[in-house]
């Protein structure tokens, strides 16, 4: 493929679009092809295209750019759809959280589990659906990757609802080979000076899977040596860096802590430690004795807005010239979804963590799960990479998880209320079935707005 075409859809998004007009400027096998950014935003679709346009420019390529506030202009003859939309984020989630913890259900990040996992899915399934059955119109033989949160539930829904498409969910959280030299460091395996060689990572036997934001650690060999301690002494280390250090604000304070403790219980490594401890109901603040690890600090949506101001004013400035368009080369890299495509297009095998149907990896887990795995990728797409056994206890918590997942897909596909409830209270964080119940009607009616009329 020797002129790739790829769609962003939402090319307005804090954590991708950036990254995305960089790599397909500097990748030789993207850099002939075609960018089509998609913001429902005419202002922002227009100064993403600036932006896109004066980087092309500035490097000297022929990548074309197109742009638009209507996805259908510029779907035909795409080869790659990736969807990084979201339907006013930052205050839906505020209002998740917020409502969620007046019954006591605290959430750090409110995006993927909990009330806001499953309201966020309520909010984006029917779009990202519409997107589908666009895809399936207009290039049916386009990938369609979803790059948006919640990524297990939306990831999942393309597979169960338009089953014809191409389609794979990611998470930048597990970005090859970082994260196998992150943890090959922890384990005294190299130094964070050294290379990460082939000829390193062929020994290193480094085993990871779970729902997206909950994935676990459940092997780590050096040429046959068991250094999952190791890592665990790292991360207990870190912990100890974290707590004494002002710097450190309240949501990462406590995080690498809430690992280590995981670890001691079920003897795997959580690997989204900023996410994991919103999974598990030990920091909901419920406990009649004192815990070491505090209540978790809830979502700060003044903090996002800020970033999302910041990273608006940098957009300004780059358009303007008053930031040089060689600060922007300098600033970003690569990024985990065009990484995934220009492997993809070149036809090279590499591996990278993926969501996907588990088929076989994880052996004492359903086939039909939809699981973030270590796969093979090479021009026909992802193949999970068979890892063994979650251990008991592990087994049981991604279970929970997983049903939760289906449950709020199934909600939010058919509008159901009944199911909707079962789903709130499958979630591992929802404690009272009548604090659920007045929860769900209360997020119903303040998120009227953002969801289909079917629900009311």
């Amino acid at each position: 493929m020797q002129h790739p075409k790829v769609v962003v859809l939402g090319s307005g998004s804090l954590f991708f679009g950036r990254q995305a007009i960089w790599q397909m400027v500097t990748s030789a096998q993207l850099n002939q092809g075609t960018l089509a950014l998609v913001d429902t935003d005419p202002g922002r679709a227009e100064k993403m295209g600036a932006l896109a346009r004066k980087v092309v420019d500035h490097a000297g390529v022929k990548l074309a750019i197109e742009e638009s506030t209507d996805r259908k202009d510029v779907l035909a003859g795409a080869d790659y759809v990736i969807i990084s939309f979201a339907n006013d984020t930052v205050k839906y989630r505020e209002l998740d959280c917020r409502f969620s913890a007046k019954y006591g259900i605290r959430m750090c990040s409110g995006d993927t589990i909990g009330p806001g996992g499953i309201f966020r899915t309520l909010r984006e399934l029917p779009q990202v659906l519409a997107t589908a059955g666009d895809v399936e119109a207009i290039c049916p033989d386009a990938w369609l990757i979803n790059y948006a949160n919640p990524t297990a539930a939306l990831g999942l829904a393309l597979k169960k609802h338009a089953p014809t498409l191409k389609s794979f969910a990611l998470c930048d959280g597990h970005r090859m080979p970082g994260v196998r030299k992150r943890y090959a460091v922890m384990a005294g395996i190299v130094s964070q000076q050294e290379d990460y060689t082939e000829q390193i990572d062929r020994k290193f036997d480094l085993r990871i899977a779970g729902p997206n934001h909950f994935t676990w650690m459940i092997k780590a060999e050096y040429e046959g040596r068991d250094v999952m301690p190791s890592i665990a002494e790292g991360v207990r280390a870190k912990a100890a860096k974290e707590a004494d250090d002002p710097t450190v604000g309240p949501k990462e304070k406590f995080r690498s802590a809430a690992c280590y403790e995981l670890y001691g219980i079920y003897g795997a490594i959580p690997t989204t430690t900023a996410h994991t401890k919103e999974y598990v109901r030990f920091w909901q603040g419920l406990g009649k004795n004192p815990e070491s690890i505090p209540p978790l600090t809830l979502w700060d949506a003044d903090a996002r807005r800020k970033r999302h101001a910041d990273m608006w004013q940098q957009v300004d400035e780059f358009n303007s010239g008053k930031r040089p368009i060689s600060e922007f080369m300098d600033t970003f890299e690569s990024d985990h979804a065009t990484d995934i495509i220009e492997t993809m297009v070149s036809g090279h095998k590499r591996q990278f963590y993926i969501n996907t149907l588990n088929n076989g990896a994880v052996d004492n887990i359903g086939d039909d799960r939809f699981m973030e795995l270590l796969c093979s990728v090479d021009g026909d797409g992802p193949r999970p990479v068979g890892i063994g056994s979650a251990p008991a206890g592990v087994r049981g918590l991604i279970e929970q998880v997983l049903d939760s997942h289906e449950l709020a897909v199934e909600a939010a596909a058919t509008c159901d209320r009944k199911i909707l409830r079962r789903a709130m209270l499958t979630d591992p964080l929802v404690s009272s079935i009548a604090d659920a119940d007045a929860l769900v009607e209360e997020l119903l009616e303040a998120e009227r707005e953002a969801l289909p009329r079917e629900w009311f």
